[in-house]
Parts: C-alpha cells; sequence; structure tokens
C-alpha cells in the first residue's frame, strides 16, 4: 500500500498560480548565456509551506549551470512571489531539472520512428 495522497484543488490552483509566477521571473531576471531555461510545473507541499519548481534546460550542456543559477535566485525569488502574490505565508522554494518532461520528450522522439 502507499501512502500518495492526490493534491488538493487549492494545491493545484496554487502551485499552477506560481508556476506561472516563477516564468515571469524567469524570463525577467535569468541571463541563461544561451541556454533556453523552461518552468515545466511545480509541486506544492500539502501545508503550503514548500515548493518545488520544475525546469527543463536546453542545451543539455547548460543544465547544471543554469540550475546553479536558479539556486542563487531562491531568495529573489522569494521576495517576488511576496510582492505578487496574496498569501500570507510565501512557501520556501526549490529549483529543480525536470526529468520527467524530458523523458517524455525522448518516448515522443522514440515513437515517431
Amino acid at each position: 500500500m502507499s501512502n500518495y495522497q492526490a493534491p488538493s484543488r487549492r494545491q493545484v490552483k496554487v502551485a499552477e498560480e506560481l508556476a506561472h509566477h516563477a516564468a515571469d521571473f524567469l524570463a525577467r531576471n535569468i541571463k541563461a548565456g544561451g541556454a533556453l531555461v523552461t518552468v515545466t510545473r511545480a509541486n506544492i507541499a500539502p501545508n503550503l509551506k514548500n515548493l518545488t519548481v520544475f525546469v527543463s534546460v536546453l542545451p543539455k550542456s547548460h543544465e547544471e549551470e543554469s540550475l546553479k543559477t536558479l539556486k542563487r535566485l531562491r531568495t529573489d525569488f522569494h521576495d517576488y512571489l511576496k510582492a505578487k502574490t496574496v498569501l500570507r505565508d510565501v512557501p520556501t522554494v526549490d529549483f529543480q531539472l525536470d526529468y520527467g518532461e524530458e523523458n517524455r520528450q525522448r518516448i515522443d522522439e522514440l515513437t515517431r520512428k
């Protein structure tokens, strides 16, 4: 048996809203140096205290460098969320590479062959 619990409607709505804010923030603030950094989705904890923003980076050779830059921008993004949202407590933010999106693209590529 698994302890997995589907996210509540509120969690989904807040995560989607924060993903949009993350995309806007990155478009304005990240200097990718030739890399394309895209927000793919966001997950938020049931208590709304921790947010994980998933990103994809193209080309793949820039993933590590881009992730380091994103981790440095966490505090700035947190401050951005304070100014742009009506959440009483802004969640702690982390950025991660979205390997799920990468795997989906690989499967699409294989099925086209």
